[in-house]
């Protein structure tokens, strides 16, 4: 294996150092079998790495040529009728298995798993440090961090269409994540990542239309001084996640753009253009997307829920009277804790409940302030019962380890 050769990895690693052992190392992905391949998609993805067609019988044959390597070439059919299409496919997979150029792996990767791409990249002066020095491991992370922003943004717009979404649907998001791969991004400048079309290409979807959206949305602040564009671009994907995500993609560098293509083997999905037109956004264009990002977390609405939940933590200031309780949802509302002050009898109802090992229901509003972590307003606590089947599934849930990653930052 080549020791240079830029990696693919989970998206969700959380350092270049974490063991990527679970997952499939497409470095070196496997030679695909010659007579699954189809040759036009073989030639759509030579092209979109680079590769360029220099030659050939047109309708029979492509001579295609790497980027940087004019000097060798591979002959592709354009399509099966041709007589010798799986010896010339034969050849071109086993030449770009053992060229080691970066492009080959891409391109065999493409063939191996059919993914839609989302590729972000980043402008900075010459000679800045992010391109230069040692330094530039930092930088990679800030896009790498920018990177899972967005697609969690997109992922977040599948669940539902809300500005705001705090801890809503988060835990379901990430989860829908976890197929995503990225390469390498080299000096902070480029990051790819692959979105395999076998788990559904509802993020990828989204985004097409999101980020569209949200360039119309600037545009509009920009020119006219009216913010009213970023509320009909919420139905599109658009919310304070999405902005704040663009935010630290765009910041320290000299712009933005964000690119999508779709799997040639899947074909373009409806509604979406079959070479989206990458989407740019500039240092200049920070100040509309911090207002749009508060301007959506201040207008999100209260929402009215009823939900069931373990009790998991009690608190209260003085013996008798009213205090607070903090419940593991398990229905009812898309978070994973809330809390909820009580008056002294609900809170009787809720410590007893706890004892004995029961969730309780309540109804109230879940707040924005805290990510729709605080239902305010309770009322109706009461003990919900259970078999010992229930009961027993219950407690083990409580064992389960928490999860740091659903506390919001406490600001929110």
């Amino acid at each position: 294996m080549d020791r240079n050769a830029p990696r693919l990895e989970p998206l969700s690693s959380p350092s270049p150092y974490a063991d990527p052992s679970p997952f499939v190392d497409p470095t070196s992905p496997a030679t695909p079998d010659a007579a699954h391949v189809d040759p036009a998609v073989l030639g759509a993805l030579l092209h979109r790495h680079g590769w360029l067609r220099r030659g050939g019988a047109a309708g029979r044959y492509g001579r295609w040529t790497p980027p940087g390597r004019p000097g060798t070439s591979l002959l592709v059919p354009e399509s099966r009728t041709f007589p010798d299409c799986a010896d010339l496919l034969e050849e071109a997979l086993t030449a770009l298995s053992q060229g080691g150029l970066p492009s080959a792996r891409e391109v065999l990767f493409g063939l191996s798993v059919p993914s839609d791409e989302i590729r972000w990249e980043r402008e900075f002066p010459e000679g800045a440090y992010a391109a230069r020095r040692p330094e530039a491991w930092p930088v990679q992370e800030q896009l790498r961090t920018a990177a899972r922003q967005v697609l969690l943004a997109g992922a977040l717009a599948v669940r539902a269409r809300a500005g705001y979404y705090g801890a809503r649907h988060r835990a379901q998001a990430r989860r829908s994540l976890d197929g995503v791969l990225v390469g390498p991004s080299p000096g902070g400048r480029r990051l790819t990542a692959y979105l395999p079309v076998d788990g559904g290409r509802g993020v990828v979807t989204r985004l097409h239309h999101a980020l569209h959206a949200a360039r119309e949305a600037v545009d509009y602040r920009r020119a006219t001084g009216g913010m009213e564009a970023f509320d009909a671009a919420v139905g599109a994907g658009v919310s304070r996640e999405l902005a704040e995500a663009l935010i630290a993609l765009v910041r320290g560098s000299e712009g933005a753009r964000v690119c999508l293509a779709w799997s040639p083997a899947a074909g373009v999905p409806a509604g979406c253009a079959a070479r989206p037109e990458p989407v740019e956004f500039s240092p200049g264009d920070l100040p509309v997307l911090r207002e749009a990002a508060a301007r959506y977390t201040r207008d999100e609405p209260a929402v009215p829920v009823r939900v069931v939940g373990a009790v998991v933590r009690m608190r209260r200031s003085a013996p008798g009277g009213g205090g607070t309780v903090r419940l593991r949802v398990l229905a009812g509302a898309e978070v994973p804790q809330v809390r909820a002050r009580l008056d002294e009898e609900a809170y009787r109802v809720a410590g007893h409940a706890h004892l004995v090992g029961l969730p309780v229901r309540m109804s109230g509003r879940l707040q924005r302030r805290g990510g729709f972590r605080r239902l305010t307003e309770a009322t109706d606590v009461v003990p919900v019962p259970l078999d010992e089947v229930e009961r027993d599934r219950l407690m083990k849930s409580l064992d389960e380890p928490f999860d740091p990653s659903d506390v919001l930052p406490s600001d929110e």
